[in-house]
Formats: structure tokens, sequence, C-alpha cells
């Protein structure tokens, strides 16, 4: 009986084992997903500076290619299926289209006007409105790591742009708009991990299209334009959504949002790379604790009891 006792005793242990290696491999797959999606927008910077083309312009027509490149990664995952894909589209994929939507919208009109720095800082804020959102609607804990490195992470912003400064009026309310937008539709892609968000993300940006197109002048496009207009709607916000969609499932709410701010530190390296524009001080040393931050949050175990 003792040596039974002991058999079964291994084998729970074994599969004990088993299960937690597969919760972390998940996981880690998880974090490794939205840390790509970080890594696509934080090229937006270097791209978006080099075009001489209106706003509106540059909105709808990235949002455009975006649209066609999520539309191929639709059509590739669905392995034929794309048709069935958009027609099954239900509440929950409408609200992260609309989300999505809203939340891009805002990000650019809300630069014309309020400073970047209050923008960034109001972006900063997304981990802890998300982490309020999936404790309120889906009871998903906060750990104390997580919690530590949402605060690690909101000083680290807050050292690269000086904190909110002065910001008020339609410039503080659309940074809210935004904040609140990507919380939500990280949120939601997270309760609703059962199904794919794909066809959802490319109906956001078809959105966005037929937002700005009527204010959008093509006439003005050049050739140079047109191809960073496509890197940005195919690699930076396509690539990005898409890597978004399959990470939001595999890993807490407040963790994706967490993670998405490696854009807000990367961003600046790109533009040093490629045009050896150094960034300050406080943006380095404020980027390198957003990094830690993540890293802080990313060695935390799986298991980890929620505060």
């Amino acid at each position: 009986m003792v040596r039974e006792r002991a058999s079964l005793g291994w084998l729970t242990a074994g599969v004990s084992s088993s299960a937690v290696l597969g919760v972390r491999g998940v996981r880690r797959r998880g974090q490794v997903y939205v840390a790509l999606a970080a890594l696509a927008w934080s090229s937006a910077g270097l791209l978006q500076r080099e075009l001489s083309v209106g706003t509106a312009t540059q909105i709808a027509g990235r949002a455009l290619f975006a649209a066609l490149a999520l539309f191929a990664f639709v059509a590739f995952s669905e392995r034929g299926g794309v048709v069935r894909a958009f027609m099954s589209v239900g509440w929950a994929e409408v609200a992260v289209a609309l989300c999505t939507a809203v939340a891009s919208a805002s990000f650019i009109v809300a630069l014309n006007h309020t400073t970047v720095a209050n923008v960034l800082f109001m972006q900063a804020v997304a981990p802890i409105v998300a982490a309020l959102i999936a404790w309120a609607g889906l009871h998903e804990g906060v750990s104390l790591r997580s919690g530590a490195a949402m605060a690690v992470a909101l000083a680290g912003v807050g050292v690269m742009v000086g904190g909110p400064g002065g910001a008020h009026g339609l410039g503080l309310a659309l940074s809210v708009v935004m904040t609140v937008c990507f919380a939500l539709s990280v949120v939601i892609t997270r309760h609703r991990r059962d199904i794919s968000m794909g066809p959802a993300v490319c109906l956001s940006q078809v959105l966005v299209v037929v937002g700005a197109a009527p204010f959008a002048d093509p006439g003005t496009i050049g050739a140079r334009d047109l191809g960073l207009i496509v890197a940005l709607g195919v690699g930076q916000v396509g690539l990005g959504l898409a890597f978004l969609t399959i990470g939001a499932r595999l890993i807490p709410a407040a963790e994706v949002a967490l993670i998405t701010l490696l854009e807000v530190a990367l961003g600046p390296l790109w533009v040093w790379w490629a045009l050896s524009e150094r960034p300050s001080t406080s943006t380095l040393a404020g980027g390198t604790v957003v990094v830690a931050a993540v890293v802080l949050q990313a060695r935390g175990d799986a298991r980890e009891p929620a505060a």
C-alpha cells in the first residue's frame, strides 16, 4: 500500500509538473507575441516623421494597407474559411473593432491637441485601467508582482516624458478615450479568448479608413510617401495588431497592456539607430526603467497569487 501510494504520488507530481510547464509555455508565448506587437508599433515614429502628406491622408492610407494585411492574416489563419469568419462576427468582435478604431483615431488626433508627453503618459496608465476593468468584469486578480511592475513602468514613462503637465480640454479627453478604449479592447479579447479577433481588428481599420478618407488627399502621395505608408500599414499597424490578437488571448489583460509599453521605450531607439538622433538622458533612463518593469513582470511565476 505504501509503495502504491508512493507510485501514485510520483505520478501526480509528474502530471502537476507537466501542467505547470504547460501554463508557463502558454504564458511565455503570449508574452512574446505581445512584445512583438510592441516592437512593430515602436517603428511608427521613425516612419511617420518621414512622411510629407497631411494627417488625414496618413491615417487613411495607413489604415487601408493595414486592413488589407489583416485580411490576409485572417485568410491564412482560417484556412479558406475567411467568409465564414467575417460572417460569424458577434458583439465581442464588434466591440473590439469599435474600441480599436476609436483608440487609433484618438491617439493621432490627441497628438494635435496636446503634447506627446501627455499622450504617452496616459498610454502608460492603460495597464492600470485594463487591470481595473478585468478585475471588475472578469474577476481577474492582479498579483503583487504585476502591481509593482505597473507602478515601475508608470514611473519610467514619467521620467521619459517628464510626467503629465498641463493637459486639458480636448487633448486630455482624447487621451483618456484612447487609454480606456485600448484597455477595453484588450480585456474583451482576453474574455473571449475562445475566438480569434483577427476579423475584428481588420474591421477596425476599415472603420478608420471610412472616417479619415473624406478628409484625405491621395493626389499628394508620391512614390516615397506611398512606400512609407505601405510600411506603416502592413508592418507597423497590421503586423502589430495581428500579434496582439494572438498574445492577448494567452495572458492577463493587465500584463498585455504593460508589455505594450515597450513601444514607448523602443521608439526613440529606432530613431537613434536610423537617424543618429541621440535621445536625452531622461528618455534613455526612463526607457530602461520601463524595460525593467516588463522584465520584472515577465519573470514572475504564472502561479503567483493575485492581490
